[in-house]
This record gives C-alpha cells, sequence and structure tokens, in this order.
C-alpha cells in the first residue's frame, strides 16, 4: 500500500502550462508532488492528511516576479500578504535595490530606503542574505536578483555620477559572487535619481558576467513617460551585448501625455522579442506607487501620500489636499513631505488591460510590505488577475491567467521544478474556488485578504487554510535554475 503525507481529493487541477483542466487526485511526499492521477486512482493510498477538493481548482501557487519583499522575509516571516492571496514564491532585489549586498554608511539612500530603514541592512554579503532567509524560514520561497543601485552605494562616494571603471570592476566582481551563491541576476532601476547618473556603457559592463551565470537581466525602466521606446531600446540594447533574456519590470505608459501608447510599446516589444528574449512583468490596477517623486507631480495626476518623515499626518492624504491647507504649490509641498511615499493614478485603465492581456505578459505585484497605507496591490493583485479580469471581464481564459502566475515566470526567472502541477515537482500549490475567488483590499482599506482561497501549500506544508495562516512556515531559498529563453 502506498503512502503519502497528504492526499487531495476530487480536484480540478489547472497545472501552469496552459492545457486545459482535468480533474484529478493529488497526492505529496516529502514535499514533493508524488501522484497525479484520475479521481479514485489514490483511494488505496494510506495518507496522514485528506482534503476534500470538490469544486475547487488546485493550481500550482503563485510566483510574485516583482516584489519588495526583501526584508520582510526575515522581520516578518509570515508572509501574510502573499501568502493570503496563493503567492508560495516571491522574487526580491527588483528595481535596482536589494538588501544584499549592503554595506550602508549611513541613512538608506532613496529608493532602497523602501525596504527598511539603516537597522533593516545588515547583509554585506550575499551569503549572508541567503543564510538569514534560511535560518528565518520564511512562509513563501525567495528567490533574489542583485541591485545596481545597492551595488553603486557600496562603491561610489557619490551616487549623482558615473561610475569609475575601477568602480565597475569592484561592483563586477560583487556580482560575480552573488551569481556565484545563487543569484537569478542584476536588476537595475535606471528611472530613480540614485541610479539615473549611471550611462548605458556603466550598466552594460556591469551585466557582462551575466551570460556566464546563465542570469537574466531585469530593469525598471530609466523612463515609463515619454520617453519608455528610447528607454526599451536601451534595455534591449544591455540584454544583446550580454547575451542575457531581458526582464521588464512593472510595463506601463505613465502619465497622461502617455496614456494611449500600449499598443505602440507592446508592437515594438514584440518587434524585439523577434530576435532576443524579452519578457515583462505588470501588475492589475490604473495606479503606481514608490518614493514621492518631485518630477513626477502632474496636478492632472491623483497622488496620494502614503507616508512622510516630516509630515506623518499627511498619511492617506491628497497631495493635493496637502498643498491647499498649506497654501503652497504642489512642487513645493512635495519638497516639503520629502522623504515620503505616495500612490500614483498615472495609468489608463485600457493600456493597462492591453498589457495584461498580452501572453507575454507575466503577473508582479510591486507591493511595499514596509508601506504602512500600502498599495492595495500588496494584498490583491493575484485574486484581481483571477476574479476581475479573468472570470468577470474575460480578458483571458483560466487556464491562461493560471500559466502566467506560475509555470511562465517559473521558467523566465529559473525556478527549477517550480510552476506547474507534475509528479517529482515542488508541492507548491493553492486550491481555489474559480467562482468566489476575489480581491478585496482598497486604495481607503488596503491590508485585506481576499476572498476564496481554500488552501496553500509551500513545499508541501499546508501554509494556510480556510483564509487563516496554519503557522507551519515551509519556504526556502531558491537558488537561480536553468533560464528558459523559450519562456520569454
Amino acid at each position: 500500500m502506498e503512502r503519502c503525507d497528504t492526499l487531495i481529493r476530487g480536484a480540478t487541477v489547472i497545472d501552469g502550462t496552459g492545457a486545459p483542466a482535468t480533474p484529478a487526485d493529488v497526492s505529496l511526499v516529502a514535499g514533493r508532488i508524488a501522484a497525479v492521477r484520475p479521481p479514485g486512482a489514490l483511494d488505496a493510498w494510506r495518507a496522514e492528511t485528506v482534503h476534500d477538493a470538490a469544486g475547487l481548482v488546485l493550481a500550482p501557487g503563485f510566483v510574485d516576479v516583482h516584489t519588495h519583499d526583501d526584508t520582510t522575509v526575515i522581520r516578518a516571516p509570515e508572509m501574510w500578504p502573499k501568502l493570503s492571496q496563493g503567492v508560495t514564491t516571491v522574487v526580491v532585489g527588483n528595481c535596482g535595490i536589494s538588501a544584499a549586498p549592503v554595506r550602508l554608511r549611513g541613512d538608506p539612500p532613496d529608493p532602497m530606503n523602501l525596504l527598511g530603514r539603516a537597522g533593516d541592512f545588515r547583509y554585506p554579503t550575499f551569503a549572508s542574505y541567503r543564510d538569514a532567509v534560511t535560518r528565518a524560514r520564511p512562509a513563501v520561497n525567495v528567490a533574489a536578483l542583485v541591485g545596481h543601485t545597492a551595488l553603486r552605494a557600496n562603491h561610489l562616494d557619490r551616487l549623482d555620477r558615473p561610475a569609475t571603471s575601477a568602480e565597475i570592476s569592484a561592483m563586477r566582481d560583487e556580482l560575480r559572487d552573488a551569481l556565484a551563491r545563487g543569484a537569478l541576476g542584476l536588476s537595475t532601476g535606471l528611472a530613480y535619481a540614485n541610479a539615473r547618473a549611471a550611462p548605458t556603457e556603466e550598466v552594460v559592463a556591469l551585466a557582462e558576467p551575466l551570460a556566464a551565470a546563465g542570469a537574466l537581466y531585469a530593469t525598471h525602466l530609466r523612463s515609463e513617460f515619454a520617453e519608455i521606446l528610447d528607454a526599451l531600446d536601451e534595455a534591449v540594447r544591455i540584454g544583446r551585448h550580454a547575451r542575457v533574456p531581458v526582464a521588464v519590470s512593472h510595463l506601463k505608459c505613465a502619465g497622461p501625455d502617455n496614456w494611449g501608447r500600449s499598443e505602440e510599446v507592446l508592437a515594438t516589444l514584440d518587434a524585439a522579442r523577434a530576435s532576443h528574449p524579452v519578457g515583462w512583468d505588470c501588475y492589475p490596477y490604473a495606479a503606481g506607487s514608490s518614493t514621492l517623486d518631485v518630477g513626477q507631480v502632474d496636478p492632472r495626476v491623483e497622488i496620494t501620500i502614503t507616508w512622510s518623515e516630516p509630515h506623518p499626518e499627511a498619511s492617506g492624504r491628497s497631495l493635493a489636499h496637502v498643498a491647499a491647507g498649506w497654501g503652497t504649490t504642489l512642487v513645493d509641498a512635495a519638497h516639503r513631505l520629502q522623504p515620503a511615499g505616495a500612490i500614483y493614478h498615472s495609468i489608463a485603465e485600457h493600456d493597462m488591460r492591453r498589457i495584461l492581456r498580452h501572453p507575454a505578459t507575466v503577473v508582479g505585484s510591486d507591493g511595499l510590505p514596509n508601506d504602512p497605507r500600502p498599495h492595495p496591490r500588496l494584498w490583491g493583485t493575484f485574486p484581481r488577475v483571477l476574479g476581475r479580469y479573468c472570470r468577470d471581464e474575460r480578458l483571458f481564459s483560466l487556464e491562461d491567467a493560471v500559466h502566467r502566475m506560475t509555470a511562465l515566470p517559473a521558467r523566465r526567472f529559473g525556478l527549477a521544478e517550480r510552476g506547474v502541477v507534475r509528479e517529482g515537482h515542488w508541492a507548491d500549490l493553492v486550491l481555489f474556488d474559480p467562482a468566489t475567488v476575489r480581491d478585496v483590499a482598497t486604495f481607503d482599506d488596503p491590508q485585506r485578504a481576499a476572498e476564496g482561497i481554500a488552501a496553500v501549500w509551500v513545499n508541501g506544508v499546508l501554509s494556510s487554510r480556510d483564509q487563516q495562516p496554519t503557522g507551519a512556515r515551509g519556504g526556502r531559498f531558491v537558488e537561480r535554475g536553468p533560464i528558459d529563453g523559450a519562456g520569454y
């Protein structure tokens, strides 16, 4: 008689590959999927725990390819904002900012302050960060990029200038060490002030070690506004020179003057993809969030302050209301609030939908867990795709939606043996009700768990049931595996 740790009976399995849903029973042994068989075929197995999944979909756990959970996976390893929506793996180190390798000489530079305060950056080497994740035993798996801005902060005396050849060499050495210890690749955030001074040539030189490691280049473009096509060209040129895949972060057409350009942007990316592996992620909201950037202040764009160090009372208020109360301009108010965080309602819904439904788009939350009043994407991204945009608005089939949140991102980011319900793969799984799954987090009330997620397993460990954490934490650090260029 066969034995298993867990038997999930009567599920409708959507395996992540895009194949049609099929009824099946699934058994788990020692953290992996042991069998996927027709209903009733595993009835003779003796299981320690049996779950009735009738009427529910069993899918691979969702892969959040764009997060800023770097320090949160250690400080708050329960990771409930992600676990509650079915996420089982997070990719950290995006937008050029990472928790490691970092050696601060003062306060973290913007936007590294999105990851925490100076005391949260305790990982001078990538190995020390990896060890800290292992000790923390987070509830989700963690895979990590190395941030360009973090490397610059380690080796440059100031960040408003290009790096010298000696500094680039030192950054390359540090990047090579991280790649040897399992880092996924290099990320940049060239739109931010502390990386903007880096010319293309600096990034090209820094990216050169990636190919030998089989790694990738991920980028928050130098511009998501009027110059977006030039920024895309720069990103692809860097990837071509380095001979590595390119992952464009949170693709959008930002700013009212840029609305309606998504078709042009996607056509440009499709042309690039014809000869080089290029992919991108998108969050399902018509608003972004980051630190407060005076350069993005526009009277046509609603901007909500989420935090401000000198004026914490401004949290939750619009920049326009703050400025009016002070009797000053929007720009002056933004200067007075800094350092601060903000939500920018600067994206057209029709552009976001066009990008979201493109078959090459994968899903990333870009959530900010350290924000005291976060954008609702931190809690709602994946159920929002399943509920609002898949079930209610029918932008894509359920099988396609699951594919873009599981197998496709796992292939792109080198997450070996994850993202597919397949015998022998790691048992990262989510069980959800396709009729009721939905996001309930809002801009006014953003910290709310989604509905319709019945259970989540991480490496075979039941971590959430009936939207309550079990307290068990089965996550681990995930090393870079083979990155599948065909996944782009």
